[in-house]
């Protein structure tokens, strides 16, 4: 069974390139959103102090940047800390599993975690504070946020527990510069693709066709995501493992073949931050990961390739278009003594005005419906409208990334290595059948329990 989920954007490419000429004059006009004061108590917890914990991202930066804000408008002291994406989530789990958090709020990948931390119950069931108007501000509005963003962040017995902040939508990143020089075009086809790395890496002049997360764990969305282009889910409705046909051998081996041989040396080392070092100093002509990470690409002081940044929608595979869709969101844990609080920097997180900022920097794809009619966000956008182009259009394909199941990280840990295992030259149909059976007791553990 498909699992395609669209994100009602509320804007199509023409109205953002329309929007973004007059962005100017309306922003004058304040289109910049406002918090509602009203009668609502933004100082009704004044006094305490909480705790979060983030998973290191443009979009932490961006909560950080404007924590003071926060501060200042509810009297609330807050310590926040950006934790590297795989120790956040151990932290995450060792810390709730010993019934004694360390702190009241914490981001979470649905795409990684929902399931669990149903399981678990480890997060608060927000739907009374969103029902209660002393507990959550009247400019808030639930209902802008979109469909899917809704459905991520619920559980299946109908909690809401964690508030929307982004849905990650996988693009490829393209030097503009390299792809010019040789004459090469946008790859139409995820064969094509390989082509364009074939006919880019250029390794004695430490310029490489393409770069990925070769990482294991973090490696394992690449693989998966490719697989949508074959119309396959890794694991589908019914939970059957669909992880060793001909569908997800193909997968792998474009995996493999644009890692072993068009990657830089090292490649299985590398998470995401180690891709983007080596595409923003123009090491790489394609990095295939999520589109959040524009804002230090077209940054001058950190990237070398600032304004010859192209963000490409994946090209169909031999069977579908469709881009890995992964998501996040904010959530108050359970055992805080301090839940008031936690949850009013949730609403603040989460808020219109902190989506459309996520929007402007290219932080990521916000929430939110509202962030992207936002004219004074696509005014002062920090990267270019093709990033909005490609966000738009990935919303019209995107596709969970990840199996929605309880043990997604057992499962990126077992198929990472035998990914990893690949780009050193072992074969892809023998290292996905020893992961499949290596996974496959724990996938039916899980589900029984």
């Amino acid at each position: 069974m498909k699992r395609i989920i669209e994100l009602d954007l509320g804007l199509s490419r023409r109205a953002a390139l329309q929007t973004g000429a007059g962005a100017a004059a309306m922003a004058a006009l304040g289109a910049w959103p406002t918090r509602a004061q009203g009668n609502f108590d933004w100082q009704r917890f004044k006094g305490e102090s909480i705790e979060v914990i983030l998973s290191k991202s443009p979009r932490s930066d961006l909560l950080q940047r404007h924590q003071a804000e926060f501060e200042e408008m509810t009297g609330i002291t807050v310590g926040a800390e950006q934790i590297p994406e795989q120790q956040h989530r151990q932290k995450q789990v060792i810390e709730f599993t010993s019934g004694n958090p360390t702190f009241d709020v914490t981001s979470v990948s649905w795409h990684v975690q929902k399931r669990l931390f149903a399981k678990g119950q480890w997060l608060e069931d927000l739907r009374t504070y969103l029902e209660d108007p002393e507990m959550t501000s009247p400019d808030y509005d639930a209902a802008d946020f979109s469909n899917a963003a809704m459905v991520y962040a619920t559980q299946a017995d109908g909690r809401i527990d964690t508030l929307p902040q982004v849905i990650d939508y996988w693009v490829i990143y393209w030097n503009k510069a390299l792809f010019d020089a040789k004459g090469v075009p946008y790859p139409g086809t995820l064969d094509g693709v390989l082509e364009a790395a074939k006919a880019l890496n250029d390794p004695d002049n430490n310029i490489y066709g393409f770069v990925a997360r070769g990482l294991k764990n973090a490696n394992t969305p690449v693989w998966t995501s490719f697989l949508l282009g074959w119309d396959v889910d890794s694991v589908d409705a019914e939970g059957n493992l669909n992880t060793t046909g001909p569908e997800a051998v193909a997968a792998a081996k474009l995996y493999q073949a644009l890692n072993q041989n068009y990657a830089p040396p090292g490649v299985v080392g590398f998470n995401w931050n180690e891709c983007q070092t080596t595409f923003s100093q123009g090491n790489a002509a394609m990095w295939f990961d999520g589109i959040g990470f524009a804002p230090p690409l077209e940054d001058p002081e950190q990237s070398k390739i600032a304004g010859n940044v192209g963000y490409g929608v994946v090209p169909p595979g031999p069977n579908a278009q469709h881009s890995g869709m992964f998501g996040s969101g904010m959530g108050v844990s359970a055992f805080s003594e301090k839940k008031g609080a936690a949850y009013y920097y949730c609403q603040w997180a989460t808020d219109k005005m902190n989506q459309a900022r996520i929007l402007e920097d290219g932080a990521g794809s916000p929430c939110r419906n509202s962030a992207y009619e936002n004219q004074q966000a696509l005014a002062n956008l920090k990267v270019p409208m093709q990033w909005v182009d490609a966000l738009v259009e990935s919303g019209k394909i995107g596709r969970p990334g990840l199996p929605v199941v309880i043990p997604v990280t057992e499962f990126r840990d077992i198929f990472g290595i035998g990914l990893t295992n690949m780009i050193g030259g072992a074969d892809p149909a023998e290292e996905l059948e020893k992961a499949t059976e290596q996974f496959r007791p724990i996938l039916e553990k899980s589900e029984q329990l």
